[in-house]
């Protein structure tokens, strides 16, 4: 498949999966958007349209302790900082919006960080 048609695809899976996913104050969402080099994680409240929490590998805390950052060790340690500083801001139960990716690989890795550091979903 070439490349625009499948960025074009993973575009249309996310817009159709935010028509079920919304984040509320209960129960915000946890974005996650990957890039070839990168990973990044959000918990959003989409009433008020505040970021929560956030994380990625370009983070200073993760950036000097990684050896690489598009792998799923890198993932697992953005979801652990995510869920750490989601809880710091009294969040504690979230919805997971994969952002139209699979289920699998870096965007499980970060999934199970998550969850390692206390969130629920």
């Amino acid at each position: 498949m070439p490349r625009v048609e499948r960025k074009a695809a993973r575009r249309k899976r996310h817009m159709r999966l935010r028509n079920r996913v919304v984040g509320t104050p209960e129960r915000p969402r946890l974005n996650v958007y990957r890039s070839l080099n990168h990973i990044y994680a959000q918990v959003i409240d989409d009433t008020a349209g505040r970021t929560l929490a956030a994380a990625s590998t370009l983070d200073p805390e993760l950036k000097d302790r990684l050896e690489h950052t598009a792998n799923q060790e890198a993932a697992k340690a953005v979801g652990e900082l995510v869920g750490k500083r989601a809880l710091e801001n009294g969040v504690k139960q979230v919805t997971f919006d994969r952002g139209g990716n699979q289920y699998a690989g870096r965007i499980k890795a970060l999934a199970e960080g998550a969850r390692e550091a206390g969130l629920d979903f």
